[in-house]
């Protein structure tokens, strides 16, 4: 895992325009100042202003200060409301129509010429006009961070010293100029001070921020007054002081410092560094701009577009410490978080917040990095993820060939012999393809595709060590437990392919089915081989014995074949459906090529039609057995029947008939077979027995059957 710190020591934004020792951090709410110089607690202005005037004496001043803001600034809360029962925190409120510098610039007016300015004092509880406030007056305001009345005060002493030159010498223009400038340097720190801890004070004394963004606009006013008249070029002006540029540069350096601060994030469940560092960056960017949103929006004016301001400023410092992480050489864990932030948490926890998503989208920010930096790090996640899922299901099928090898009964699950490798398996590559779905859908999708042919790759992987341990084991305590814990695994798989792979035509999926097949064959030839060497003599007597006393060797059969199925019970359900299958077309199979080999031609209708009656019988006798112990292979059910109809007839267009609907049905018959089924039939002359054989040649080859059944049967 990287290192994130060095990164957070390196703002994006370059420097302010503040000086380094003016704008300092707020101090919280209560805590006296413990400056040696007497600097008020910026967070409270009525505790500040108390401390230089009586009590009396400020309420009448902050309520003149108030209600000289005009209806736009009209406060709704206390100096120490709080933001959360607010609703001046919740709602902006109407601006008339004319905006603030409409009245600003009628109030400058008055100041021209040197006329009087409203001092604001309190006098038998009556609001006078004295004269101007002095400089050492102004200074006291904006120590006490009274400096909304100051601020006016401060630019109408400007504008008098610039429209009295005439009246002073050079040398008291310079020094009353240099009084003016060192009160304006004050009030800029105090104001830029706010504003820079605007996300602190905004919810605790919203009043002290509205004063603070008042100056401002003042400020700019007074710009735009002294671009239309410029005062005489005896003065040194300082104008225009750009105090919206000053406070663009103030937001952003404030939004890195705070994003750089994640010692203001606690620890959670020791998270790594990188990803503590993206927490802190996200939560910050999110509940301050909920802040914004909610609190300090709306003591802006439209033109201060302050939303997008500090929206475009977190993003911007969000995504240049992403772009700088994304440059170095990444660890697995480094990539998933990084598309994790970029692809999920920031678009849809951050964006598509309630309360911001109409402000971040009108800021039209995009993605925290950029589109081909996105794409290869999908890349490298992709093939990280599938390395490791690779890696996992090796390990799987390490241990699962260990436990193989240990005399210990598997264990039972509902009464069938069970393993934990298809479980393990199918969550590794679950938990892979969920990872990936919740960075983006579609990046689930395309990890899906490449787990399901590591899926393939590791089934062939497991074929081969279940081939190998069958070969090499046959004399283990449970062997055939092991076999069939490992068939009953195959339940899983399919399954999980099936659900994974909604085209049924998909290559890996059809990869993927076949190898499963296989490896349950294996397994049923394993279970079955005790069962059909049994059979086998059996079997045998119906090529030895006439064929009135099959019917006992049919008998036998079937009790033979009883006796071996309560060793499959601990298959699970459609496994046992399966080997019983198996066993219903050995059986009839096993009694086609007994019939084929028995060489007995019979010359007469009457002892054709009694083997066919025969046959008959024990193709009914062998369905029902089969069906009633769970088969459900009905496409071998016409086999036995057909062949007896073939022996029954003795119209050669009739036996044409029934032959042609044999080779539908069991399209993998061939001349050899309905050979030695005709040699039967002692009566047909050798040109019948070409013509019929000649339907082979042109019958309809059926594609319902996926089974083949004569194909097995070997005939010299």
């Amino acid at each position: 895992m990287i290192k994130m710190m060095p990164f957070f020591n390196n703002s994006p934004f370059g420097t302010g325009k503040i000086s380094k020792d003016c704008v300092t951090g707020v101090k919280p709410p209560g805590k006296p100042s413990t400056s040696s110089e007497s600097e008020p607690d910026s967070v409270s202005i009525e505790s500040a202003v108390e401390e230089t005037q009586p009590k009396d004496q400020t309420k009448t001043e902050s309520q003149g200060q108030d209600s000289a803001l005009g209806d736009s600034h009209a406060p709704s809360t206390e100096a120490n409301g709080s933001c959360s029962h607010s609703s001046e925190c919740r709602d902006s409120p109407k601006r008339k129509k004319g905006g603030i510098k409409e009245k600003l610039k009628d109030a400058f007016s008055n100041f021209r010429g040197g006329q009087k300015i409203a001092n604001l004092t309190e006098k038998n509880g009556a609001v006078t006009d004295n004269k101007p406030l002095t400089v050492e007056q102004i200074r006291e305001h904006l120590e006490s961070d009274q400096f909304f009345n100051a601020n006016q005060q401060l630019i109408a002493l400007e504008w008098a010293l610039y429209n009295n030159i005439g009246d002073k010498s050079e040398e008291e223009l310079s020094r009353e100029q240099s009084k003016v400038e060192s009160l304006y340097e004050l009030l800029k720190c105090k104001v830029f001070s706010i504003i820079k801890n605007s996300i602190i004070l905004a919810p605790a004394n919203p009043k002290l921020l509205r004063h603070a963004v008042y100056a401002i606009e003042e400020q700019e006013v007074a710009d735009e007054k002294y671009k239309s008249e410029k005062p005489s070029d005896k003065i040194v002006s300082y104008r225009p002081r750009k105090w919206k540029e000053v406070w663009m540069d103030t937001v952003k350096q404030s939004v890195a410092d705070r994003m750089k601060d994640i010692q203001r994030t606690s620890p959670a469940e020791n998270l790594p560094t990188t990803a503590l560092c993206f927490l802190h960056m996200g939560r910050t960017m999110k509940e301050d701009m909920i802040t914004v949103v909610e609190c300090i929006k709306q003591h802006y004016h439209a033109q201060f577009n302050v939303c997008s301001t500090y929206a475009e400023c977190y993003h911007s410092y969000f995504s240049s410490q992403l772009q700088l992480i994304a440059e170095f050489e990444l660890g697995d864990k480094d990539v998933y978080l990084l598309l994790t932030w970029v692809q999920n948490l920031y678009p849809n926890d951050i964006r598509k917040n309630s309360i911001l998503v109409k402000e971040l989208d009108e800021a039209k920010l995009g993605s925290l990095l950029p589109p081909k930096m996105i794409k290869q790090l999908e890349v490298k996640y992709l093939y990280n993820e599938a390395a490791s899922v690779k890696n996992w299901l090796a390990k799987s099928l390490e241990m699962e060939v260990q436990r193989w090898t240990e005399e210990r009964e598997p264990e039972k699950l509902d009464g069938h012999f069970h393993s934990e490798l298809a479980i393990d398996v199918i969550q590794t590559i679950h938990g892979g393809q969920r990872r990936a779905a919740e960075i983006t859908p579609e990046l689930g999708k395309q990890l899906s595709i490449v787990l399901l042919v590591e899926l393939s790759t590791f089934l062939k992987s497991y074929q081969k060590a279940l081939e190998e341990f069958k070969e090499k084991n046959k004399q283990h305590s449970y062997f055939k437990a092991m076999i069939i814990a490992n068939i009953n695994n195959c339940m899983n798989f399919r399954d999980h392919t099936e659900k994974t792979t909604p085209s049924a035509q998909d290559s890996t999926r059809l990869k993927i089915l076949g190898t499963l097949s296989e490896i349950e064959n294996i397994g049923y030839d394993v279970l079955l081989q005790d069962l059909f060497l049994e059979l086998k003599p059996i079997f045998r007597k119906f090529t030895q014995s006439k064929w009135l006393s099959c019917n006992e060797m049919m008998d036998e059969i079937i009790q033979a074949t009883s006796n071996h199925l309560s060793e499959f019970k601990t298959l699970r359900d459609p496994f046992y459906q399966g080997i019983m299958e198996k066993i219903h077309g050995h059986l009839v199979r096993e009694y086609i090529v007994r019939l084929m080999k028995k060489k007995v031609s019979l010359k007469t209708p009457e002892l054709q039609q009694n083997l066919s009656n025969l046959i008959s019988a024990h193709a009914s006798h062998l369905q029902s057995f089969c069906k009633e112990k769970g088969s459900k292979a009905t496409w071998l059910d016409s086999a036995l029947p057909n062949l007896a109809e073939i022996i029954r007839l003795q119209d050669s267009n009739s036996i044409k008939i029934e032959v042609a609907t044999l080779a539908n049905t069991y399209p993998d018959i061939s001349k050899k077979h309905l050979a030695a089924i005709l040699y039967i039939k002692g009566n047909l002359s050798s040109s019948e027995v070409r013509s019929i054989l000649n339907i082979l040649d042109v019958s309809t080859k059926s594609t319902t059957s996926c089974e083949s059944l004569f194909s097995a049967i070997k005939i010299s």
